[in-house]
């Protein structure tokens, strides 16, 4: 078949195949399992790498299409669903970055028990979902890969999860499917308005942004369902309240890939289907949402500063970080939604090293309550010095990824002329400083203040496996700070449709 013959497809088929040959190891011993997911792991990798190299080769050659490696396959003609696949450069940058949180959540994860063999299984059944969902173009296949992306959280935090688990898997669960109930009838209401009266309905977003064909009185209703299904799980304000609680129970691999790459699904879904599909409304009702992210950004670094549980402190982070991202997007302009993008990829990495070493350090002193540990620095420098990068990144320090992705977010929310939008970005400026705060008083109780507990002292640093994955997060948040524009020349071309739509309506 046709479809075979894109790469696309095998960011699918490599999960599904890492799936069959995890089964397969039946009692072969863990040596077989980590095997076999470093491999799936791996060739993923690989072939993000691959994926980046054809896109710049594209553009080189002087493609201009909004999306490249474009292919269908009817599905079910009777509704004109498609297996139709594309990427941009925002679809581009989101692979690559979960490609190398999977990488790193692997080896994160590489004493995992009890299960292990489950454990992965449910681990890269989650990520065919978020790979299946970047590649996908046609909105019932998105939301088909975005939920199962969600439904292996549930067992993943309830069975290998720690803390009141049970709970936590609940409430995620409930409040995320929750969301997605919206999104169904947010896409729902899409496809019946998808096309002109007397042509086919489609499900194709780009088909449908081409026709411009949903009304404006129809928008009213079908934005907020959208905007709202994928902000839930953007943590958007006030439906926020799902991802402390998850991120505290979950598993250190499955914290990095929920926090790293899940949550960025919210904001990809935001722009890639209620304001690109959307933009009368998201013109029109904008200010409503925009007031809610700007709440969460504050909000959320406030409520860092107050938390001594490690995962709390750094959920609650994540909560104002992915605020940005929607932030952003609403400002509507290529320099803000350039810097959503930035913000993703950054707090993408930053989040799942933070999860990762926050991992390492529990499983040694067994306790995330930074009043019982300190000294920490010279108990295990590597870790150490890795939390203090990540604590940096999170700050935006110059030379590291959130320093560039900020910057580009606030400069391009002020280039609004909009008085209101100049304010709450003014008012949203203030969490930088807030996110110093709590990041420094961490950093100094937890690594430079005095040990706490003296069994703390015969505690070892990291192993290799822990250093592979601590490493690769490491080296990609300082490759994102000091090379943005090879990043930005990605993605720079791919706001423009939505751009162009938002302005052929003010």
């Amino acid at each position: 078949m046709e479809i075979f013959s894109n790469i696309l497809i095998y960011f699918v088929i490599i999960p599904v195949l890492t799936l069959a040959g995890l089964a397969l190891t039946k009692n072969k011993g863990i040596d077989a399992i980590r095997a076999v997911a470093v491999t799936g792991a791996t060739a993923l990798v690989c072939l993000a790498i691959y994926l980046v190299y054809i896109f710049l080769k594209a553009r080189g050659l002087g493609n201009t299409d909004p999306m490249i490696l474009r292919s269908d396959v009817t599905w079910y003609a009777p509704l004109n669903i498609k297996l139709a696949l594309g990427v941009d450069g925002v679809s581009v940058v989101m692979i690559l970055l979960s490609a190398f949180i999977v990488f790193a959540g692997v080896f994160a994860s590489w004493k995992m028990d009890p299960l292990p063999k489950q454990f992965f299984l449910w681990f890269f059944l989650l990520s065919t979902g978020v790979f299946g969902f970047f590649i996908s173009v046609d909105l019932f296949t998105m939301f088909m890969f975005y939920e199962v992306a969600l439904i292996p959280m549930y067992l993943l935090i309830g069975v290998w999860g720690s803390g009141n688990k049970t709970y936590s898997a609940m409430k995620l669960t409930l409040m995320l499917m929750g969301g997605s109930a919206f999104l169904m009838l947010g896409i729902i209401g899409i496809y019946f308005h998808s096309s002109p009266e007397g042509h086919p309905l489609t499900m194709n977003l780009l088909e449908i942004a081409q026709k411009d064909a949903i009304p404006h009185e129809w928008q009213y209703y079908l934005f907020p369902l959208t905007f709202v299904g994928f902000g839930v799980l953007g943590a958007m304000f006030p439906f926020h309240t799902w991802s402390p609680d998850g991120h505290a129970s979950a598993p250190t691999a499955v914290s990095m890939l929920h926090a790293g790459v899940l949550m960025k699904l919210g904001g990809y879904g935001c722009f890639r289907i209620a304001i690109y599909l959307m933009p009368f409304a998201a013109q029109q009702m904008g200010w409503i949402f925009l007031t809610l992210t700007g709440i969460s950004i504050v909000y959320g670094a406030f409520s860092a500063c107050v938390q001594t549980d490690l995962k709390y402190i750094n959920a609650y982070s994540s909560v104002s970080h992915c605020g940005m991202v929607l932030f952003a997007i609403l400002m509507f302009n290529s320099t803000a939604m350039t810097g959503a993008v930035l913000q993703m990829l950054s707090h993408g990495l930053m989040t799942a090293l933070f999860f990762a070493l926050i991992g390492m350090i529990y499983g040694r002193t067994h306790t995330r309550d930074i009043r019982e540990m300190g000294g920490l620095m010279h108990i295990m420098p590597y870790l150490g010095v890795g939390y203090v990068i990540a604590g940096f990144a999170s700050l935006g320090l110059p030379g590291l990824s959130g320093f560039v992705a900020e910057m580009t977010i606030f400069v391009g929310s002020f280039e609004h002329q909009d008085m209101f939008r100049r304010v709450l970005t003014i008012v949203a400026t203030t969490s930088i400083v807030i996110t110093a705060v709590y990041i420094l008083r961490v950093v100094g109780k937890l690594l430079y203040g005095a040990v706490q507990d003296e069994h703390h002292r015969t505690l070892t640093d990291a192993e290799p496996t822990e250093r592979i994955s601590t490493a690769t997060l490491i080296i990609a948040v300082a490759i994102i700070g000091c090379f943005p524009n090879f990043f930005i020349n990605i993605i720079r071309d791919s706001f423009d449709p939505v751009v162009k739509a938002l302005t052929s309506v003010m």
